[in-house]
């Protein structure tokens, strides 16, 4: 599946549907986010199950904002609507496998539960 672009007009309706969202913070201009983006478009192609979305920071600044987004590229997980994970940095292929599985292997009931 191809990478999705996400805007302030669809993000909430795509992370907080059901499933696996992953989202890559990014910018054209920064040297890190050119690099993961061939390993976050691997990935996509791999993991037809989830959905890939990139922000484009320099398009996107409420986002970022509302993400508290301070550093790019910054990888965050969305699974069935609750952020699980958020990390700023570029990730090789084996560490963005370990996430996706970590990611995948959550127990979300107790996710929610720890979170009220």
């Amino acid at each position: 599946m191809a990478t999705v672009t996400l805007t302030a007009g669809n993000f909430d309706e795509t992370a907080q549907g059901g499933g696996i969202v992953l989202i890559d913070f990014w910018a054209a201009w920064c040297g890190p986010c050119r690099r993961f983006a061939p390993v976050f478009e691997k990935a996509a192609e791999t993991h037809t199950d989830i959905v890939f979305g990139k922000v484009d920071t320099e398009a996107e600044p409420a986002l970022q904002e509302r993400f508290g987004v301070a550093s790019i590229p910054t990888l965050m997980a969305v699974r069935d609507g609750v952020i699980v994970y958020a990390q700023p940095g570029a990730l090789p292929e084996a560490a963005l496998e370990k996430i996706i599985q970590a990611v995948r292997d959550l127990d979300m009931d107790e996710v929610r539960s720890r979170m009220s």
